[in-house]
């Protein structure tokens, strides 16, 4: 829009000073380019390349059972004798319930039943319809919003149940099916992988940069569609419905099952049950409540579907991360308050912290600054915050995640380091992340990212600063930590799964 100002010059001239204004939408590319220039080919170099996404594809599966036939009612948590170990082997396929059976069809059903229940939610319940990050096409995907109306009526539906006679009986079915459904949702994950990689050599659609290496066995893992969706449905993004949804999902359902069997075994749920479930459980409706932010994930705006994501989502998530739960289960523990208080006051800080950095993310990323935060400009223009929790640390959110996942932990006791597997997975995941964005930070801006480094050099814990050659170097110890580590985020997300992660 013109706008034009008088102001007087010499004596008898008037100078008139007329500005335009116009707003362009300008594409990513002026030029198009074409497939093989918007989808260049990669280089193997994640997780030790082809070895080691083969080791993880393997290792990965095997230890959501190892998890499980270590930690059971049967042989306790975990055998500590080599003829304890020698019993836990020989209950592999030979459970004397079936919550160990390899395989049930039964299960199998419930599953997809459940798969297809979450996509007929994803259909019919209202949501928002919002607008994805700009692609290397030019273009941008649509997604809907509504995973929270999906826990809400399945909590609704599992409330029903509960309050029924014999409701209590009927929920304990998923923890009595503990590895069919295990085996069922690897069974999805490994389709959906499978056939989105064939799937991707044929409809044309856009690569991520680091899953078209031509190797398959790493194509395979780290996934070479970015945005892969069924034919004929191109609004369905199946990498940001599982992300959140079936996984995340199933994940508090099955914590409600392990509650209901520790209260038939004991008639009442105990301190450490109520913990685990209600902070795990709050992590969901948190997660949920922010499922637009996971479109800010490296997980969505930079990695593939395949198999790392796919059996993140469906089978790592829910399976593993609820192993306290499961244990507590067949394992009551009594916390005392004291006790409780100090758990519950190492969740809290650590949500405080989780959703405080993220808020402040999240606000400046869309043009809010209610803190007034300060920050620098880079030379492509873009501004990073250098203050408030993100000045403390270049990754706060991580160091929230870390105190949350610590309280989870604690909850169970100290009688078997099984169920601090997963304070020790996310210390391996988010070091791992902070170091992969921190590479892809300083190829995208360069020396401000140097300049960035200088005013924020803390990396996830405030305050305390590895030295420049640990933190800029891949260090042996991370490497080796690449080959053990699935790179859910999930999941979970984080970031939870994340979603929450990043």
């Amino acid at each position: 829009m013109p706008d034009s100002q008088p102001s007087t010059g010499e004596e008898g001239t008037t100078t008139t000073v007329i500005t335009a204004t116009t707003h362009l939408t300008l594409p990513a590319h002026p030029i198009p380019l074409t497939y093989d220039e918007l989808n260049p080919r990669s280089k193997p170099e994640e997780f030790f390349g082809p070895i080691g996404t083969f080791g993880i594809t393997l290792l990965a599966p095997l230890f959501t059972y190892i998890f499980f036939y270590t930690c059971n009612d049967a042989v306790g948590c975990t055998p500590t004798t080599v003829s304890g170990w020698k019993y836990a082997w020989s209950l592999v396929g030979n459970f004397p319930s079936s919550a160990g059976y390899l395989w049930e069809w039964k299960a199998f059903a419930v599953y997809l039943g459940w798969y297809a229940y979450c996509i007929v939610c994803w259909k019919l319940l209202p949501g928002d319809v919002i607008k994805g990050n700009l692609l290397r096409d030019g273009t941008r995907k649509n997604y809907k919003m509504n995973g929270l109306y999906t826990l809400i009526l399945t909590l609704g539906l599992s409330v029903g149940i509960l309050l029924n006679p014999g409701g209590i009986e009927l929920f304990t079915w998923l923890y009595d099916h503990w590895v069919p459904l295990v085996s069922s949702s690897l069974a999805m994950a490994t389709f959906q992988a499978l056939w989105i990689y064939g799937y991707s050599y044929y409809n044309g659609e856009l690569l991520a940069l680091g899953g078209n290496s031509g190797n398959f066995i790493y194509d395979f893992f780290m996934g070479r569609p970015l945005n892969p969706h069924p034919p004929l449905f191109p609004s369905f993004d199946i990498k940001t419905f599982n992300e959140v949804r079936p996984g995340m999902i199933l994940w508090l359902l099955l914590n409600i099952s392990c509650a209901c069997e520790q209260y038939l075994r004991l008639g009442t749920i105990t301190d450490s049950m109520w913990v685990v479930l209600i902070f795990e459980g709050w992590y969901t409706v948190d997660c949920l409540i922010q499922e637009h932010t996971i479109l800010n994930q490296m997980d969505i705006t930079t990695d593939g579907f395949g198999f790392m994501l796919s059996m993140g989502d469906l089978t790592w998530v829910p399976f593993t991360y609820g192993l306290q739960a499961r244990f507590l289960a067949f394992n009551p523990v009594h916390m005392g308050p004291i006790y409780t208080s100090i758990v519950v006051a190492i969740t809290l800080v650590g949500n405080y912290i989780f959703r405080q950095a993220n808020n402040e993310k999240g606000n400046f990323r869309a043009g809010k600054n209610p803190k007034n935060l300060e920050y620098m400009t880079t030379e492509r223009g873009t501004k990073l915050l250098t203050s408030g929790w993100w000045g403390r640390s270049r990754h706060p959110n991580y160091f929230g995640d870390w105190l949350m996942a610590l309280g989870w932990c604690l909850p169970t006791g100290f009688s078997t380091p099984l169920t601090y597997y997963y304070i020790v997975y996310f210390v391996i995941l988010l070091v791992h992340r902070q170091i992969r964005d921190d590479e892809a930070c300083r190829h995208k801006y360069g020396k401000d990212w140097d300049k960035y480094c200088e005013k924020v050099p803390y990396k996830i814990i405030p305050y305390i600063y590895a030295s420049h050659s640990i933190c800029d170097d891949r260090s042996i110890w991370v490497r080796a930590s690449e080959v053990w580590m699935i790179g859910v985020e999930g999941m979970m997300r984080s970031e939870n799964l994340s979603v929450h992660r990043s």
